[in-house]
C-alpha cells in the first residue's frame, strides 16, 4: 500500500512504518485523546481541524516521508 497525506488516519495507524513517519514530525500524534473520532479522515482533512498545528510545512514533511515508504 502506498501512503500520502490523503491516506486516512486509520490506514496510517495500522502500519508501523507510516505511523513512525507521522510520529517523527508530530510526536504524540498516535496517542492524542481525540484521534479516535478522526480515524476516517485523511491527514490533509484533519489538518483543517488542528488549530494550526498541522501547517502546510508539516504536511509536506509527512507527505514526503510517507511517499518514500
Amino acid at each position: 500500500m502506498s501512503f500520502s497525506i490523503n491516506s486516512t488516519v486509520r490506514e496510517i495507524l495500522a502500519d508501523d512504518r507510516a505511523k513512525a513517519v507521522v510520529e517523527t514530525v508530530l510526536p504524540g500524534f498516535s496517542k492524542h485523546p481525540q484521534l479516535g473520532m478522526a480515524k476516517g479522515l485523511s491527514l490533509k482533512t484533519l489538518a483543517k481541524f488542528s488549530g494550526g498545528v498541522m501547517t502546510d510545512e508539516v504536511l509536506e514533511k509527512i507527505d514526503t516521508g510517507l511517499k518514500a515508504l
